[in-house]
């Protein structure tokens, strides 16, 4: 079983890179479930439109997971109720639309849980990461709910997703961050078998500042005249993770991290 996750699309110049060359890379890469962050993919690059999540899902992605921009677009309160195959956080607050957390079959037909899920350090206010994991487990178990578990957590802190990942450990097939927009090359198999990546990186433009226009960036923080953040139009890199796992244990076989395209790909 080999998944593919990808992090956060930014604008335009991501989302052509999805559409153009998802469909090839999962071809070639053998991939049997792909799940990408689609918090940024709109134009304004926060939030995901309707048209943009119908075109993710007509390119082969199975799940599209998010962060603290899924309300940027006002349009996806109403979509999301509708749409199982995209989440928002699961530690939100559980009156807002949406889900968490989803099982669905992969091409194999083994069942794959995503769950989704915000840190508490520098991020909007959200339920106890940690907490609302215990409860979770409670209920989901490896093996038993799923053959596989996919946890993608959104945060801005390292050592946050560190101890979720060694928290999750044995008990999650994959756990990955997002959020930052720069991959880490760190990823790996923890000691009781789960694959960890700390972050995945984006699908946009690196010559930027996050996804973002870097000379206008440089202004802000110079204090200088600019406008409000917006994504850089360059070429884009696809930068995520690929992970093959045990259908038998649901636990990682080898992992390593995914660069495609973009000035990234140049890196040696």
């Amino acid at each position: 079983m080999r998944i593919l996750f990808l992090g956060d699309v930014v604008g335009q110049t991501g989302c052509n890179a999805i559409k153009k060359n998802l469909s090839r890379i999962i071809k070639e890469e053998n991939i049997d479930f792909t799940i990408v962050n689609g918090e940024n993919a709109a134009n304004e690059g926060v939030g995901i439109t309707q048209n943009i999540l119908d075109e993710f899902l007509s390119c082969g992605i199975d799940v599209v997971t998010s962060g603290n921009h899924i309300w940027d677009q006002k349009e996806t309160y109403e979509f999301i109720k509708d749409q199982s195959r995209l989440l928002r956080p699961l530690n939100m607050d559980k009156n807002l639309p949406g889900n968490g957390f989803v099982i669905l079959n992969s091409k194999t037909g083994l069942k794959v849980g995503v769950l989704n899920l915000m840190g508490n350090v520098f991020m909007k206010k959200c339920d106890d990461i940690f907490l609302t994991l215990k409860k979770f487990l409670e209920n989901n178990l490896l093996k038993k709910d799923y053959d596989f578990l996919v946890v993608d957590i959104h945060g801005e802190i390292t050592s946050e997703k560190m101890a979720i990942g060694h928290y999750l450990d044995g008990k999650a097939s994959l756990v990955v961050g997002t959020h930052t927009h720069i991959p880490t090359n760190d990823a790996r198999i923890l000691s009781n078998g789960t694959g960890y990546m700390t972050d995945a990186g984006m699908c946009g433009d690196y010559d930027s500042v996050i996804g973002m226009d870097k000379n206008n960036s440089i202004k802000r923080f110079l204090k200088e005249d600019s406008i409000k953040h917006y994504p850089s139009k360059g070429e884009a890199s696809i930068s995520g993770v690929i992970v093959d796992l045990n259908k038998e244990t649901g636990l990682a076989l080898k992992i390593k991290s995914f660069i495609f395209g973009g000035v990234l790909n140049s890196i040696k």
